[in-house]
């Protein structure tokens, strides 16, 4: 990736690893459209770099990201004058953390409430530091869930857990969150990024980097599929397509020589004709009540 400098978040690739930072230390790395945009613009990036194999999200102080900004008072959910094309700006980060190519680890150091829970749902795996705190905490704040997470978090948790959590907004520790598979595994604050790059390695020296953006976008997708039929019908379309070529081959080679795999291929030009095999979804609004205006 190439070096930019961000308002909002830090950037760092080391070993394939892109370490992403939120990075407002001083309000708890309160999200605001900066953080959208910033937040973007890097998975734009790593998604375009095949150096970058895994990517990995923090916080920098003693938070992750306490919610969206909210010094502007009263009125900063106050969206009306946009009316029906207002876009949620954590919805537009999950989204495209949902199309990433690349595998995501959450590192969650410390509170993540609001937004700041809600957009670790699209990631992959979430890790957290003994010392993190969870709060949906939307109907406190009047509003409603946002970043999609109406979408991701009953299938992350449950329907009733995820109702419990939206409906009372109470901020929660990580052995709740665990025992509820909110979050992989609970470290010392001192083990928390140690443990999240020994995962970030194992994947980035032991996969197949095709493979392993296939089956993230392969499992996500089905996530909304009423019969396996339909996973039947794309893994052996994929399969055909991509089973005699240079990186199953090379699996095989390295497995039977005993060696580490050197799989050649690159997600920014060898994936397989049938990719992307989904049609995206644009942004419309609802429609708005007769007699309303935008």
């Amino acid at each position: 990736m190439p070096e930019q400098e961000y308002e909002t978040v830090r950037a760092e690739v080391a070993d394939r690893v892109l370490t992403v930072t939120l990075n407002r230390p001083e309000k708890l790395n309160a999200f605001n459209p900066q953080m959208m945009r910033d937040l973007i613009d890097v998975l734009d990036s790593a998604d375009a770099d095949d150096d970058v194999r895994v990517i990995v999200v923090t916080g920098a102080g003693r938070g992750f990201c306490a919610g969206a900004d909210v010094s502007s008072g009263g009125g900063s959910f106050d969206h009306r004058r946009a009316g029906a094309w207002h876009r949620d700006t954590g919805g537009q980060v999950a989204l495209r953390l949902f199309s990433c190519t690349k595998p995501v680890i959450a590192a969650i150091n410390g509170p993540a409430a609001g937004v700041g829970a809600s957009m670790t749902l699209p990631m992959d795996i979430r890790l957290a530091s003994a010392s993190a705190k969870f709060g949906f905490v939307f109907a406190r704040r009047g509003i409603v869930p946002e970043s999609a997470a109406s979408w991701f978090l009953p299938r992350a948790v449950g329907m009733q857990r995820a109702m419990e959590w939206v409906a009372t907004g109470r901020v929660f520790g990580p052995d709740e969150a665990l025992a509820a598979g909110l979050v992989r595994s609970v470290h010392p604050p001192e083990e928390l990024l140690p443990a999240a790059y020994e995962l970030a390695r194992e994947i980035a020296e032991n996969t197949s980097a095709i493979s392993v953006a296939l089956s993230r976008q392969m499992m996500w997708r089905m996530l909304g599929e009423p019969h396996p039929m339909t996973a039947h019908r794309l893994d052996s379309r994929i399969m055909s397509q991509i089973g005699g070529g240079p990186d199953p081959t090379e699996g095989i080679e390295s497995f039977l020589a005993k060696r580490p795999p050197e799989f050649p291929g690159r997600v920014s030009k060898d994936m397989p004709p049938v990719y992307p095999w989904w049609q995206d979804e644009e942004f419309r609004p609802l429609g708005e009540q007769e007699g309303e205006t935008e």
